[in-house]
């Protein structure tokens, strides 16, 4: 093969981009080539130690530090879409969480028509995935390359939770990523040792030394290289110097819900009238690419707490901190060791549901904003992420211009749908009981937001609408289906493209019912095993 000529092109190396390269490359048979248009990063100091996410959420040097459209969900705000900007993508900045999502979420995508995506046919990949110490065998994985583990009890708080959770009829459940999702427990994190478990350090530093792996990173994707409605290979930039690359058998794209579909449409494929508006030639129509968007809409709830040593915010300052610092240095323990929301819960809003449809995740400090930096208020304080599960409000994302390095227009169309807006009103008001339960209400004080005189229905929205955020879960850009908006189909083929796949959280057909980051790490595990078994035929034919 000439030198710039691979088997495989991946191009994004996050949480699924990583774990295709590593797999692609496991038999030392295929030359693969990963472009990432973000930093090396892999030993960048604050995206190893775990509660380094404050110092990456806001950073542009390693994120892509995007924003939404304003729209009325959103009270014309602009919302910060933070995206990993380095290996390892959003699983190197995010906040660690893992959780699977729910049974009912992936049989129904099977039951859209996508064959081999319902829970039984997932469950094999989460498994390959992990090494995880609980739950059982039937659920759990026991050797996998990512680590996840428990968060640990640091102060009197979390046993207060659970106590106040199960007397309002909240179970408590170890196991939110075994038989069911239903209630409490302490968050399992992508985290061992104290260090973050990224799927750059997981999966693409194992497979370095292997000579038929190329990663480059750095490398920014301008378009597609296509002869026809064959993808033939990807053209990209390092340092403003154009390159290009060829595919022997496929391309993925692993670029996640923002600039897969932005990719997609540089290379012309897309919506006709939205190509030509921006003097992109049209190579492929196909009107879903960019649409479909979803993502988890949160308001922050907080509250003050009236005792010493049950908040983060009296381990932060001060000589307490330097204190965590050390102990952190020497034993990777600590308040610097675990995620920054090491409780949650996974309630039902109304009788009658099958299965949770809402989630209360819990910080137990307060964050200020200084100077556009987050920093740990010096008031006790806790904070509440609240969000109805499966979000039925769609948005989209779109190019603004040819030019590959202009961000793309993000419209999420928060609250525009009737299920999302009593959802989370239901679950607000049971974050309220909560908190009132003792023996919680023992150390809980004030609400501070959105404050007691928020009360009505009409209020709460309005609230949400001017203050909510997103919890950083986008997908759906690049749905799989087999209706007249889907772009991939259930082997993640671009519809009427060969040789080109996608696999990343943008081809979820609806949201998962909890963080996204593991979900999208199995699709990066289903999509290399389909793409090597169809190698394997072919070779056999």
């Amino acid at each position: 093969m000439e030198p710039n000529t691979y088997d495989y092109i991946v191009v994004g190396a996050g949480s699924a981009g990583a774990v295709l390269a590593n797999r692609l490359s496991a038999s030392g048979e295929h030359r693969v080539l990963c472009l990432e248009a973000g930093t090396e990063g892999s030993n960048y100091l604050w995206s190893r130690i775990p509660i380094g996410v404050a110092k990456l959420i806001d950073n542009p040097a390693v994120n892509w530090c995007y924003s939404s459209e304003p729209d009325d969900g959103s009270g014309q705000r602009r919302i910060e879409v933070p995206r990993g900007k380095m290996l390892g993508g959003s699983s190197s900045i995010n906040g660690m969480v893992f959780v699977r999502g729910q049974a009912q979420d992936y049989d129904h995508w099977a039951q859209l028509g996508n064959r081999g995506w319902s829970y039984q046919d997932v469950l094999p990949v989460f498994k390959k995935m992990e090494s995880y110490e609980g739950g059982s065998d039937e659920f759990r994985g026991r050797d996998g390359l990512l680590k996840v583990t428990d968060s640990k009890k640091l102060s009197p708080f979390y046993d207060l939770m659970i106590q106040a959770a199960v007397k309002i009829g909240i179970k408590h459940n170890p196991d939110y990523n075994g038989a069911d999702q239903d209630g409490i427990a302490m968050t399992q994190a992508t985290i061992n040792k104290g260090r973050r478990q990224s799927t750059a350090y997981c999966y693409l530093d194992p497979a370095r030394s292997r000579p038929n792996l190329t990663i480059e990173t750095g490398a920014m994707a301008a378009s597609l290289i296509m002869e026809g409605k064959t993808c033939v290979g990807v053209r990209y930039s390092v340092r403003g110097e154009a390159r290009e690359a060829r595919a022997a058998r496929e391309v993925v794209v692993s670029g996640g819900s923002i600039n897969s579909p932005k990719l997609l449409e540089l290379s012309g494929i897309g919506q006709p009238e939205l190509l030509q508006q921006h003097g992109v030639d049209l190579v492929h129509e196909l009107p879903g690419v960019g649409e479909n968007l979803r993502d988890h809409y949160s308001p922050r709830v907080k509250y003050a707490i009236t005792k010493k040593n049950v908040s983060f915010n009296d381990m932060g300052h001060g000589w307490r901190i330097v204190r965590e610092g050390i102990k952190y240095v020497f034993s990777r323990k600590g308040f610097l060791s675990i995620t920054s929301v090491p409780i949650r819960m996974y309630i039902r809003t109304r009788e009658g549901l099958e299965s949770p449809d809402a989630t209360i995740s819990v910080m137990p400090f307060l964050v200020e904003r200084v100077d556009r930096e987050r920093k740990l208020a010096k008031e006790r304080g806790l904070t509440m992420n609240i969000n109805v599960l499966r979000s039925d409000s769609r948005g989209s994302i779109h190019i603004k211009s040819a030019d590959p390095a202009e961000p793309p227009a993000i419209k999420f169309n928060f609250l525009s749908s009737e299920l999302d807006r009593t959802g989370l009103l239901a679950v607000m008001r049971k974050a309220r009981e909560l908190m009132a339960t003792a023996p919680l209400s023992d150390v809980v004080g004030e609400e501070i937001a959105p404050g007691l005189d928020v009360q009505s229905d009409e209020d709460l929205l309005e609230w949400v609408r001017n203050n909510a955020e997103t919890t950083y879960h986008p997908v759906g850009t690049c749905k799989m289906g087999n209706d007249p908006m889907a772009v991939v189909d259930d082997q993640l083929r671009v519809h009427g493209i060969s040789g080109l796949r996608v696999a990343d959280a943008s081809i979820m057909p609806t949201l998962t019912s909890g963080n996204t980051n593991a979900p999208s790490i199995m699709i990066g595990e289903k999509c290399a095993a389909m793409m090597l078994a169809a190698a394997e035929a072919k070779a056999a034919a």
